[in-house]
Formats: C-alpha cells, structure tokens, sequence
C-alpha cells in the first residue's frame, strides 16, 4: 500500500485530519469537490467553510463538554482551534469566529505545508487501496452516498437540517433591541455585550407564534421523511411541539434586562450573535427554519427590532446523511467490510463543527500511525475525545442511533460523587480534570 493518505472531503474533519497527518509526518492529499461541484449550503471552495452558524459554542473546559473539547483539540496543535482563536468574535462564554477569513486561513494554512496536496475533483467510488479517510460531512455527494450504499450494505441514515438566516445590522431597530449576552456573562465587555436582544411581549410572542405555525414551509419529496436531528430542529417543528417550546429554547428572557424598558420583564427574547468580524452582519440564534423564503420576511420581521430587517442570507432546509457507525466502524473508524477506509466527521453520526473536527482529528493520527507502522492505544474513554468515539463505534444503540453532540452524559461516572443538579458542578469539574489528564497520556505517545 502507498504511504500517502487520502482525505476526501475539505470540511472541518477533513483539514483537521490532513493537519493532523501531516504534522507527524506523512504525504497527504486532500480532495475536495469545491468549487467545481457545488452544494446547497455552501458559497465558495475555501476548506473549512462554516455554513451553518459561526459559533463553536461553549469555551469553558471545566464545566462543559464542549469546551473541553476545545481544550483537548487545543492541546493536539488542532487546527481548526488555533485558527478559530485568531478570528475569534465577542460571544460571551461562547467561541464564535469570522466566518469567511477563518475559512480562508484554514485553507491557506494547509496549503502552506509541503506534504499537503489539495486537489479539487470528486471522488465517487471507494478505493479498494490506499490509506483513505472519507470526512465527505452531511452533504456527500449523491454518487458517492450510493457507493457507500453499496458497499456497506445498509441504507444510510438521513434527517434534516436547517440553516438560520442572516441580517444586516444597519436594518435592525436599536431604539427596541439592545446589547447584552446573558447574565452579562464574558470577561470583558465586549464579551458582556456580544448578543444582540429583541424582546417581545405576551401578545407580540402569541402572533409569532400562530404566524409561524401557518407559514408556508418547505415541502418534501415523495419517500422523504423528517427525521430531524434534536439539536438542531427548525423554528417550526419546536413551535409544533408546544406554544411555550420556543420560549423555553431559543427564545428564552432569563438573564436579560431591556435598557430600554428595565421595569418590564420581557415575555421572550430573540438572539442575533455577530457574524463577521465587521459587525455588519448577524444570525438569528437558534432559528434555523423550513419556512419558505416569502414567509420567513414577513414572519421574522414581526420581531420587534426587526420589522425593517434587511437579509444577507435567508435560511434554508437540506438533507443530510450519515452512517449507522456502531455497526459499521471499528475503534479505530476504520470500514469493517474494507479498512484501507476510514470515515471521520459528521458523517459518522457526531453533530457540530466541534465534534467533526474532533473526529477528524483522531482519524488523521490513527491513519498516521498506521502508515508509519506505529502501535497506537485505544483513546482513553474518559477524555471527551475517547467518549465521542467510544459512543459513536460502539457505545450507542444502533438501532435507535442518530447524530449526537459531545456532552457528559457520554463520560463514565467519577465514583463518589453526589448526582442530580446540586452535585453537577463538582462532577463536570471532575470529568474534565480526569479528561485532560488521560487525554495527555496518550498524547505523550505522538512525542
């Protein structure tokens, strides 16, 4: 078999895993189909585009699973992390970048390597040899999806994903929205004013609520079916699922006081978080939607602050695939039925840019110690890392599996610790303090 791995795919996992392969010292090529062959979702062929949101959500490594992620990605020379850091944007606790330099420094940064090539063409079959790792994300081509098909037997799994729109700034009513992240969270201020706030009351929530329920919304092919991913469902179907949901969610009016009217406790609140290191742009938190392009103008503009909102990007609606992974992957995310092929991202049923780069990360060393005909240890189940990956080949059930989020319900207990809410701040503290240190443990290995 060659030396050279194989990266298709130059999405979050991707990059991470040609950095990653790279750095230890092995020839990559990394191919992508962009801009060649375009998707739904994204605008242009830099590696490492956002198309989603421009957050990778929480930063704090002792109290959240996410955030310790960060830190374990950080502590491996991640790409994806250090050229966040350099693009960072005020989001309160959150690590929230510019998304269209970030992308570009990604791609230039790979390219800067002299073991990394970056091809652009379509891959539509999987290569019986070769060190390969497929990181093709949720919107895998549909030639490549029926090659995966066909080799693993199984239909791949599918749900559905939205995108939240975009506004620009300088059409949002400030004499009704203010500046505030919640509970003033953040160490500098600009950190405490990060999140851009519209209040509504009672009634105002009520209307948008019935206008949203009665927008025309995006309609499915016959044999599809919406199978949607928790964590990111559309406006909608959370609204289906109850008046008060969105106002629980997204929507939420805890830790804010309207300078505007600080006596009135507002009923709920919409978000919008920076998008761009210009501040000229910014999206509606947690307001991906389905609704048609029409209905979302006239429904999101009954958001006070908003009835004049200009929009850079409406949101949208798109399949997504990826593989039952318990029964399809070993431990080390290689095909059962072919192992010359590795899956790593979003692909392989992690949801979030975080958790793909992640995976992304484990499958670039993994493929990189095979090659240099390294033994590599099991990644220690009780890092994030190793419980993400424990979950994903093998720990879920597969029968009920779908794409998942990195969280501490996947972590072994720590014995001896209280449970329930009273006790979970001396837990997440001791997951994450046992997780940093078996995490590097098995770095030491690489060095």
């Amino acid at each position: 078999m060659t030396k050279t791995l194989h990266i298709v795919g130059g999405g979050m996992a991707g990059s991470e895993a040609a950095w990653q392969a790279a750095h230890l010292g092995v020839d990559v090529v990394l191919h992508e189909m962009r801009p060649k062959v375009e998707t739904f979702a994204h605008q242009t062929g830099n590696l490492g585009e956002m198309v989603c949101s421009n957050s990778f959500r929480s930063d704090d490594d002792e109290q959240n699973a996410v955030g310790l992620l960060h830190w374990e990605m950080r502590a491996a020379n991640g790409l994806i992390m250090s050229t966040a850091e350099q693009h960072r944007l005020p989001a309160g606790g959150a690590l929230a970048v510019d998304r269209e330099p970030f992308a570009e420094t990604v791609t230039a940064r790979l390219k800067a390597l002299p073991n990394v090539t970056v091809s652009y063409e379509e891959i539509t079959d999987l290569p019986t040899d070769g060190h390969w790792i497929f990181a093709t994300g949720p919107l895998t081509s549909a030639s490549l999806g029926q090659a995966i098909q066909r080799q693993t037997g199984a239909e791949a799994l599918a749900f559905f994903d939205a995108i939240a729109p975009i506004i620009y700034a300088d059409s949002i009513d400030m004499s009704k929205a203010w500046m505030q992240s919640r509970y003033d969270k953040g160490e500098t201020e600009e950190e405490r004013t990060a999140y851009l706030n519209c209040p509504m009351d009672k009634d105002q929530y009520e209307a948008f609520i019935d206008a949203l329920l009665a927008a025309d919304k995006t309609e499915f092919h016959e044999g599809e079916t919406a199978g949607y991913f928790d964590g990111c469902l559309p406006i909608e179907v959370m609204a289906e699922r109850g008046r008060e949901t969105l106002r629980h969610g997204p929507m939420k009016p805890v830790g804010l006081t309207n300078p505007h009217q600080p006596e009135v406790k507002a009923h709920a609140v919409v978000q919008l978080r920076r998008d761009n290191a210009l501040g000229t742009l910014f999206n509606i938190v947690g307001f991906q939607t389905k609704m048609k392009y029409g209905a979302q103008k006239e429904v999101l503009r009954m958001i006070p602050g908003l009835e004049n909102a200009s929009f850079a990007r409406l949101g949208g609606i798109h399949r997504n695939t990826f593989l039952n992974s318990p029964t399809l992957l070993d431990n080390q995310m290689r095909l059962k039925s072919r192992p010359n092929i590795r899956f790593a991202g979003q692909i392989t049923g992690v949801e979030g840019y975080v958790e793909s780069a992640a995976m992304g990360l484990l499958a670039g060393r993994m493929a990189a110690a095979e090659i240099l005909g390294r033994d590599l240890p099991e990644v220690p189940q009780d890092s994030a890392m190793g419980a993400l990956i424990h979950h994903i080949t093998g720990g879920a059930e597969a029968k009920t599996f779908q794409p998942m989020n990195v969280n501490f319900g996947l972590f072994r207990p720590v014995d001896g610790l209280k449970g329930g809410r009273r006790g979970r701040k001396d837990r997440y503290k001791a997951y994450t303090d046992r997780a940093k240190a078996a995490w590097q443990d098995w770095l030491a290995i690489f060095s």
